[in-house]
């Protein structure tokens, strides 16, 4: 009987390095929110990708942020670190040729594991001269003692085949913990529609408001020819409240079309989306509530 091989490989380090977007690649779909901001995935989301005995199960951490006091940064931190201790293998990531204090802090708190680690350097699409990457490797090479250091482009694909080929070879001797039919629960499905539209809001609005928005799936209501969500949209102020409903309702109009689009594009099914948008004063430093929303829980996708 062929040897069966499966481990828990975890994608660690500083907010907006593209941990979401390789992790998107090499699973050719869409599981995590990318964006130009920093602080768009909330949630470890375990991303399964088999491949005849050997079967990896991805985990997209949150950014981690060093000596951050916000309670939302708390939670997110403490999430990311539970995942590195129970990881066998650990995606270190960091862009271009650059290496700066807060990669160096994430680098001491992997020092502290047992577990393999490699090391990504993503975004080489945006570096010209690539022979200036050999005295990098060099550097990084003198600050951790990598298993393996790769340069890949998320964005491009290029050097993914040879990342996944690495991790396969690295991952340890277990039998397969989800078969083939492994499915998506309901609740999966309310998280990612969930990310999707807040994606939206930050993609449409940009720098207009900070990263104080959260989406509550109320309802998913499966009929006959057409899919049926409500959703909240959760503002810490009444000002931003006005800013994502937009003149005349215009920014929520566009928000919520551009999001039914690519929920319909994910159940392959016309979807009617309804949204609201509610004041929740100061709900990103209640611990309690944030957590109750999920924020720091683990969300499974094949």
């Amino acid at each position: 009987m062929l040897k069966q091989f499966c481990g828990y490989i975890s994608i660690i380090g500083k907010p907006n390095v593209g941990k979401s977007t390789i992790l998107n690649s090499i699973l050719d779909k869409k599981v995590s929110i990318t964006s130009r901001k920093s602080q768009t995935t909330r949630n470890n989301i375990l991303g399964i990708k088999t491949e005849n005995n050997k079967q990896m199960i991805f985990i997209d951490t949150p950014g981690l942020h060093i000596k951050s006091k916000r309670t939302m940064n708390k939670i997110l931190n403490k999430s990311a670190q539970g995942i590195i201790e129970d990881s066998d293998i650990i995606l270190f990531v960091i862009q271009r040729l650059s290496i700066d204090n807060e990669d160096e802090q994430i680098l001491k708190k992997l020092q502290q594991t047992g577990q393999k680690t490699i090391c990504v350097i993503n975004k080489i699409d945006q570096v010209d001269n690539k022979n200036k990457f050999l005295p990098f490797i060099e550097k990084i090479s003198s600050m951790h003692p990598f298993d393996e250091i790769i340069l890949v482009s998320a964005k491009t694909k290029d050097g993914l085949d040879n990342l996944i080929s690495i991790i396969k070879n690295n991952l340890p001797e277990n039998n397969h913990i989800y078969d083939n039919n492994f499915k998506i629960e309901n609740d999966q499905d309310s998280f990612m529609f969930s990310e999707l539209i807040r994606e939206k809001i930050i993609r449409k609005l940009g720098d207009e408001l900070p990263h104080d928005t959260f989406v509550e799936i109320d309802l998913i209501e499966d009929k006959e020819d057409i899919v049926e969500i409500h959703a909240t949209i959760y503002v810490s102020r009444k000002s931003q409240k006005q800013i994502v409903i937009g003149s005349g309702g215009e920014v929520l109009k566009q928000i919520g079309k551009q999001s039914r689009l690519e929920i319909e594009k994910h159940l392959n099914k016309k979807v009617f989306l309804k949204t609201w948008v509610k004041v929740k004063k100061n709900w990103n430093t209640d611990s309690g509530f944030i957590q109750s929303l999920g924020v720091g829980g683990n969300y499974e996708s094949k």
